[in-house]
């Protein structure tokens, strides 16, 4: 019996302390870092600028920035994990450019520029570009910008990003632009972070090799104006990935009041020449059309859309697209716009619309079937073609 009972107690012990060890994988091994730009909430802090610290960093070491306002652009080429204490706004002056578009070539003046690197964390920081200072069209402004780079920004407050007085119509000012180019690849998650006062776009995902998950963020445009027609979020050009339950509102072109002479329109959500995009769970509203789906093979499925201005809560031109389950409030021309063949329009529930579903002439193969219409005069009609794709102005 005594040796038996020692067996066990040894096994118990044994197990005990295996579990009390740290594990490889549950612990990370990189140092600490601490930034405060004035060491009163962190007095024992190394650094107090940002740039500093991720020069100084090694990859996956941890930074964490103290409340404070830090006046600079950040170039993070590592793998690092960012967190911000609540109050920590980075707020560059005078911006410079410090990248250029990988399509194009322009030069582009971003706060925070993560280039040709993979598990880049950023958690908690305001970024805020009111004292930007760029007085002309060009270069490019953006807030955070991902180039050739992975990884994923939390809980971020990213605002400010236009531009000064005269420079309105400027194709310029987007908070967060994730980008690939030369056959490399970005893949990022942005989640829950609160996006405003951008000039372009709130969220922008584009070219081949890009993917991007953009979840439960609060994307705001700046309201009516006549300078420039905005986009909340925008995934396009070869992009994936998912936009998901996010809200998204105010982003309207005021100089489109009418269906047969509007030039240009905004968009809430727009997904532009990519294929495969999941659009689902949003609540997006007050734009000329709230989701605007220009590609193949979409998932647009328990959106909740209202007040579209001229035109409609959910416009599809393209292919094999399933529409489900959406509730769509105050379309203008339509509930719902398809544009394209074999696609499923399906258990959607439309209310006060002029129109309910709008199909173009000419589209074959479309199921249409199960939808609910309240408030709504003609439920399904077939228009003569009136395509947006050559309308609609996606950043790119």
């Amino acid at each position: 019996m005594k040796d038996k009972f020692s067996v066990v107690t040894r096994f118990w012990f044994l197990l005990v302390l295996v579990l009390l060890l740290p594990r490889s994988g549950m612990s990370s091994n990189g140092a600490r870092l601490v930034v405060d730009d004035d060491k009163v909430e962190c007095p024992n802090a190394g650094f107090t600028h940002i740039q500093d610290a991720i020069d100084a960093a090694s990859p996956g070491d941890h930074i964490r920035i103290c409340k404070g306002t830090y006046v600079e652009q950040l170039t993070i080429r590592k793998a690092l994990d960012i967190d911000a204490d609540s109050g920590a706004v980075l707020m560059p002056n005078a911006m410079k450019p410090n990248t250029t578009s990988l399509f194009s070539g322009a030069p582009i003046a971003t706060a925070i520029l993560v280039a040709d690197a993979t598990d880049v964390s950023i958690s908690g920081l305001t970024v805020d570009g009111v004292n930007n200072g760029i007085s002309e069209c060009a270069p490019d402004l953006e807030g955070v910008t991902f180039q050739n780079a992975s990884g994923n920004i939390v809980r971020a407050a990213i605002r400010n990003f236009k531009l000064g007085t005269g420079l309105g119509g400027c194709q310029s000012g987007t908070g967060l632009f994730v980008q690939s180019g030369g056959g490399k690849i970005s893949k990022v998650e942005i989640e829950d972070c609160t996006i405003h006062d951008f000039q372009k776009n709130g969220i922008t995902a584009n070219e081949i090799g890009t993917t991007a998950f953009i979840r439960r963020n609060v994307v705001t445009g700046i309201g009516p104006t006549a300078a420039i027609a905005q986009n909340g979020i925008q995934i396009g050009f070869g992009a994936g990935g998912a936009i998901a339950k996010n809200v998204v509102t105010n982003n309207v072109y005021s100089a489109c009041i009418a269906v047969a002479t509007c030039a240009a329109v905004a968009t809430n959500i727009l997904v532009t020449q990519s294929d495969g995009v999941e659009v689902s769970g949003n609540k997006a509203g007050i734009s000329q059309v709230a989701i605007f789906v220009n590609g193949n093979a979409a998932e647009v499925e328990r959106n909740e859309t209202f007040a579209a201005n001229v035109f409609d809560g959910i416009r599809l031109e393209g292919n094999q697209a399933e529409i489900r389950r959406n509730r769509v409030f105050n379309g203008a021309e339509a509930g719902i716009f398809v544009m394209g063949n074999n696609n499923v329009l399906e258990d959607n529930v439309i209310t006060e619309a002029a129109i309910g579903i709008l199909k173009e002439t000419g589209s074959m193969g479309n199921l249409i079937a199960m939808n609910r219409f309240f408030d709504t005069p003609i439920a399904v009609q077939d228009p003569s073609p009136a395509g947006l794709a050559n309308k609609i102005q996606p950043q790119r």
